[in-house]
């Protein structure tokens, strides 16, 4: 089994059935995805900022739901930010943010069972056949 240095397996680089971007550039997408919501804290500002007045919530109010320093509640919200999962725009003195749903399509397609990710070939294994 080939792997990245660290233990874990390489996705091989294959193109998707329909011709589209990279297979595996999709795959590290998404698992960046999962990873910037593996915490509950993430997750619940996700949930927060998707629920928001406008779609949009500021540090402010977001920091009135949490007990904990405000340095903790930024690096939360800048993993989030890092990984795509929310946008980030500063007004004045208070940043905020905003769910960017482009980023979290394709592991939605991909969890209802539809995309590119789930037709053909993912990393030169055949996705019809599991059987032993």
């Amino acid at each position: 089994m080939n792997t990245n240095g660290n233990g874990r397996a390489k996705v091989a680089p294959t193109r998707s059935a329909a011709g589209d971007a990279d297979v595996s550039e999709r795959v590290d997408g998404m698992a960046k995805v999962f990873k910037a919501l593996s915490d509950p804290i993430r997750v619940r500002l996700v949930t927060l900022v998707r629920w928001a007045n406008d779609g949009e919530a500021c540090f402010c109010g977001l920091a009135r739901e949490f007990d904990m320093p405000q340095a903790s509640l930024s690096h939360h919200l800048r993993v989030l930010v890092d990984a795509g999962v929310l946008s980030r725009e500063r007004r004045g003195t208070w940043s905020w943010y905003r769910l960017r749903p482009d980023v979290l399509a394709p592991t939605e397609e991909w969890l209802r069972g539809a995309g590119p990710l789930t037709q053909g070939v993912v990393g030169g294994t055949d996705l019809g056949d599991f059987r032993c």
